[in-house]
This record gives C-alpha cells, structure tokens and sequence, in this order.
C-alpha cells in the first residue's frame, strides 16, 4: 500500500540525542518515535522512493538544555526503510523548539499539530511531506 502524505505524528517525552553516552536511552526512543509512526501508517505500507521534506516541533516542559539539531538523527534513522527507503530522499529538514516562554501562536495549525499544542510536554511533533518545497513560495 502506498503511503499518503503529508504524514503526521505525535511523540510523548523528551527526544534523545544521538550523542546520547546510553545505548538504551537511544533504542528505547526509536522504539517510541516508531511506535508513533505506526499509528499514522496504513498496514502493509511500502517505503516512499521520492524525495522529502521532515518538519520536527519540540514542545519542552522548559528551557532545553542540549541543541536542538541533536534530535534530528535518531529520528531519521527510525523512519529509514519504514517510511522511506534511504535517507538521502530527506531534501529538508526543519526544527524548531518552542520552549514555554517563548510564545507562538500558529494561525491554522494541522490536527495532529494543534493536538501537540495542547498536549502534556513534553512531545515532539513529526511531519513528513512529499513536496520539499511546499513552503518556500
């Protein structure tokens, strides 16, 4: 079954690094992020060949201590043969933090995204999309 995108899901807690010194912490977080992806996935889904666009939100319960470009990795590592074939079709990348007291408020938020928005923190917000350039016209 081919996947339809864009594709959007929610991943409870705190990202970990892929500088992360604990293998553990590291597989267990995959597991969640892969867990989460499942449920925005037909079954028996093919991995996409085309080039794509990934959009991670972080919505901290506070200030974040780490930089925020170490969460990008094991995410994409996860999705890698499971919502695409390679990783080399990721054209775009786009993260961003929104820690508490900086404020923001989206005008027309997604579903999935205004669920996040509402959400207990902390929980990172998953975009995919077949279109890498959708948002720079």
């Amino acid at each position: 079954m081919e996947l339809i995108f864009p594709i959007e899901f929610l991943v409870s807690g705190t990202p970990v690094s892929f500088q992360s010194a604990r293998p553990s912490s590291k597989s267990q977080w995959k597991q969640k992020v892969r867990a989460a992806s499942d449920g925005s996935l037909p079954e028996n889904h093919f991995a996409c060949e085309g080039k794509l666009a990934v959009t991670l939100f972080y919505f901290p319960v506070g200030p974040v201590q780490g930089d925020v470009d170490n969460i990008v990795k094991l995410v994409l590592d996860t999705l890698n043969q499971h919502i695409y074939m390679d990783d080399s079709q990721i054209e775009r990348v786009v993260i961003q933090k929104f820690e508490p007291q900086r404020v923001f408020s989206f005008t027309q938020p997604s579903p999935v995204l205004a669920a996040a928005l509402s959400a207990q923190k902390p929980i990172l917000y998953v975009r995919l999309s077949d279109d890498p350039f959708e948002e720079l016209a």
